[in-house]
């Protein structure tokens, strides 16, 4: 059984990071330079870039309830599709428009898949589910990672055939490391859910939901979750804008965010055992604070080494606080519960991604980029406070 288990978990991070690399590279950075070949303008290039975030803002708490309802297999197989076709359909388009649909079906992968992937994996191990998690987020971060450099290089190299045909051979790339996404997925025996019923009932999945809402424990935990993204889409939005305003490289610029997301994918492995023998409260705090400081930290550094120094132990922190979080939330509910649990853990986690910058945007235009970035921490600082009361003095006090 551990055999198979094992096998499985496999399965499960090649799908990660092919289904990553795959979405990834049909976004950045060919998407922007595709809509301005197709003759977009800038609002539209905003609405399409919505697009595939909103699916997973919609989609992810009714996956996971599905996945729990009538099995993670099924779920699983339907996304590895939609990440094979979702590339063709990039070839058809002649109007930019044509790509908001096209942009929200490819994301329903997404929002299928990490959620379903993430409970098969905690009902795989329960005793080291934060390890093998570990593992496959570190795997989709390695996806995200060489995504962009493979599609800029292959958008460079066949640059000289003009129009939109280096833009499409990347969404053909995209095709090529899409298909055994399915051929893994058919791979994931049957053995690894139950099905409870043959019809799912929205009003029962309304009923889960209003569940979830009041319980002050995994409420608390996924508003730690979703402060830790609002954080990252704050600053993976503004801080290269900042940083240009202080004369730093675009060069200099982009090592940075390279140097964060590589802390990140190291480390999670390493915190997801940590995450298994010790007290994930108290790794969830660590993680959060250290998040708080170093947001604030960084519109006070001016030398660049000191930079890499913060960006790197943001990463830590992010490491941190993301692996505890979905394992903390998995102990607090039944095994029949854990999908619909960690897929209202990743539509909060899209909410805070997205609406990080839409918020904080308002602050750093009409305020400035230093209450932006503060007001950032301080949403870190309130979701943490929130999370020791619930987890910790409630508790006590009970």
């Amino acid at each position: 059984m551990r055999l198979r288990g094992q096998s499985v978990t496999w399965y499960i991070t090649l799908i990660g990071f092919l289904g990553i690399f795959s979405t990834t590279i049909s976004k950045n950075p060919v998407l922007p330079l595709f809509i301005k070949g197709l003759g977009g303008q800038d609002y539209i290039l905003g609405i399409i870039a919505a697009a595939s975030p909103l699916a997973g803002i919609l989609l992810s708490f009714p996956v996971g309830f599905i996945a729990d309802e009538i099995g993670k297999r099924k779920l699983l197989i339907i996304s590895a599709c939609i990440f094979a076709i979702a590339p063709l359909l990039y070839l058809m388009v002649s109007e930019p428009l044509f790509l908001i649909p096209i942009r929200f079906f490819h994301g329903m992968a997404t929002a299928i898949m990490m959620p379903v992937a993430s409970a098969i994996i905690v009902g795989l191990f329960p005793e080291h589910k934060a390890e093998k998690l570990g593992i496959y987020s570190s795997a989709t971060l390695f996806g995200r990672t060489l995504a962009p450099l493979f599609g800029g290089f292959i958008i460079s190299y066949f640059a000289y055939m003009g129009n939109l045909m280096p833009y499409k051979i990347v969404y053909i790339i995209a095709f090529l490391f899409a298909l055994p996404i399915v051929f893994f997925s058919l791979q994931i025996p049957k053995e690894v859910h139950v099905v409870h019923v043959a019809k799912v009932r929205i009003t029962d999945m309304f009923f889960s939901l209003k569940q979830f809402l009041r319980e002050g424990v995994l409420m608390s935990t996924a508003l730690v979750d979703m402060a830790t993204y609002f954080i990252y889409g704050v600053l993976e939005a503004y801080l290269p804008v900042y940083l240009l305003t202080k004369h730093v490289e675009p060069n200099l610029i982009g090592l940075l965010f390279s140097l964060q997301v590589i802390s990140i994918a190291l480390t999670k492995p390493f915190f997801g055992k940590l995450a298994d023998r010790i007290d994930k409260r108290i790794q969830i705090l660590v993680g959060i604070v250290m998040l708080m400081i170093t947001t604030v930290l960084i519109y006070h550094i001016s030398h660049y080494v000191l930079l890499m120094g913060v960006i790197i132990l943001f990463g830590l922190g992010m490491s941190l606080t993301t692996i505890a979080t979905s394992t903390y939330i998995a102990e607090h509910v039944d095994a029949h519960r854990q999908g619909t649990a960690l897929g209202f853990l990743s539509a909060l986690m899209d909410v805070g991604q997205t609406g990080g910058p839409f918020i904080i945007g308002f602050i750093v235009t009409f305020v400035s980029y230093q209450m932006g970035f503060y007001a950032a921490g301080s949403v870190a600082l309130f979701s943490a406070l929130f999370f020791f009361y619930h987890t910790v003095i409630k508790q006590y006090m009970e």
